[in-house]
């Protein structure tokens, strides 16, 4: 996202809440939907499903990511495959469907499989839902994320578009869908948001859906290797208690400016000034040894720095939001690295980040504010991602802020409660005195498949497999 104060998702979300669009999309493929989600949810007229909330806690993750994860699901055309890293493929397609790209105007036919996993019941139910996954689309292939929510008063949403997702730009333009809602939710690009959660309203279960394509005839397959759902219900405050700063330590991130990119490939939101986003998933997808080759660069002017964030930006584009920002595409971008994962996700404190830090794994933050209130940053934003690299030994924040005019200037130390506050708050003032939103400890983590043991147990620690 741009570091301009300009309007963000959220601040959109925040906005538009009490005013949710009704009638929701449907999914791309023309195979009907179920009429109610599988596995005994509620719909209307049955039993209210109560909540079972844990008041200590506000963010659960689910995801799918074993072989026995994905035997568990209904296979509707798809299979199962084992090894390394488990996955869900094409095997006999379900039929054929047509579908127009609202982006490029090609109207294609592809053949269709499905996999719908079991209904999961939030530990947190849920004002919030973000999927992400993780997925390999070849030439002539790519995949559809549907999600269908449980309410807390027995009723189920529609199944709601979370992405349509290809890993390149030839088949299909990756997109969000916009105009989804039923009413109680609504979709908000990557983001499922109750739409009146003083209501007392939650999500307290849901199930994904994956439809994988492929060209008729053709023999690739999309495999995807991950997919989940973070549910949470962060309460609305303007500041957030202080946590107590750990130990010290910094990574060795590499350093990339988005500045230094403005103007270039404006069709990607106009340019670098706005590529915050994918330019600090690149920092750390090159962190752990991520790199693109020449013939992947060879479309990027010879004469432009750091080709990689040029690539980063294109590749995370989504074209109905017209940003790089989508955090689930940053996910999936990171993840199309040989043996890398990509998780939204939302932390608690500093102290998260922090365990983070200490097994070795950086972290990308997403936070809004207005000019002053980071001590050091030089600018306001509506909505801004930085990598966290480390923590100083008077606890303050160490970061790798794309918003910087050089890439030797990107490395910043920042006031810890200052950091901490604008990054967790989901409630602000910008600069002209009205209420608006923030993130709530929004972040990407990026890791390795392979991860050492005590970055495991960091991942587990924050509910991340």
């Amino acid at each position: 996202m741009s570091r301009a104060e300009q309007p963000s998702r959220r601040t959109v979300l925040a906005a538009a809440v009490a005013a949710a669009v009704a009638g929701g999309a449907g999914p791309a493929s023309a195979a009907p939907a179920s009429a109610a989600p599988a596995g005994g949810a509620a719909g209307p007229g049955r039993t209210p499903v109560r909540p079972a909330a844990d008041p200590a806690r506000t963010v659960d993750n689910r995801a799918w990511t074993t072989y026995a994860d994905w035997l568990g699901g209904t296979a509707q055309g798809t299979r199962a495959v084992a090894g390394l890293r488990p996955g869900v493929v094409i095997d006999t397609p379900e039929g054929t469907t047509d579908y127009t790209d609202p982006h490029s105007g090609r109207t294609a036919s592809w053949e269709y499989a499905r996999w719908t996993s079991p209904v999961h019941r939030f530990a947190v139910p849920a004002t919030e839902v973000i999927a992400s996954w993780n997925a390999r689309t070849p030439a002539g292939t790519w995949l559809q994320v549907d999600l269908r929510a449980t309410y807390s008063d027995g009723t189920a949403s529609p199944w709601y578009v979370m992405g349509r997702w290809a890993a390149g730009d030839q088949d299909i333009r990756r997109t969000s869908v916009d105009d989804q809602g039923d009413g109680r939710s609504t979709v908000w690009t990557d983001t499922l948001a109750v739409d009146a959660p003083g209501s007392g309203l939650r999500v307290v279960a849901c199930r994904l859906r994956l439809t994988l394509y492929r060209r008729p005839g053709g023999g690739a397959t999309p495999t995807v290797w991950r997919l989940g759902a973070m549910g949470s219900d962060v309460p609305d405050r303007f500041t957030v208690p202080a946590s107590e700063p750990g130990p010290a330590g910094e990574l060795t991130v590499p350093r990339y400016s988005q500045e230094i990119h403005k103007g270039q490939y404006p069709e990607y939101d106009n340019g670098g000034e706005a590529w915050c986003s994918p330019t600090s998933s690149q920092m750390v997808v090159e962190y752990w040894g991520g790199r693109l080759t020449p013939q992947q660069l060879a479309w990027v002017d010879p004469s432009y720095a750091d080709p990689q964030v040029c690539h980063a930006a294109r590749y995370t584009y989504d074209h109905q939001y017209a940003g790089c920002g989508n955090w689930p595409f940053n996910a999936a971008y990171a993840a199309t690295f040989p043996d890398l994962r990509g998780v939204v996700t939302r932390l608690g404190s500093l102290t998260d980040l922090e365990t983070l830090i200490g097994a070795g794994i950086p972290a990308i933050t997403s936070q809004s504010f207005v000019k002053g209130e980071l001590t050091g940053a030089g600018y306001g934003t509506a909505g801004h991602l930085m990598t966290v690299i480390g923590f100083t030994a008077d606890g303050d924040v160490i970061a790798n802020d794309p918003a910087s005019p050089t890439n030797d200037a990107v490395r910043r130390v920042y006031r810890r409660r200052e950091f901490e506050n604008i990054w967790l708050r989901t409630k602000r003032y910008n600069a002209k005195g009205q209420v608006k939103s923030g993130t709530g400890g929004i972040c990407y983590i990026i890791f390795p498949v392979k991860s050492a043991p005590s970055q495991q147990r960091a991942l587990r620690a924050l509910g991340i497999r």
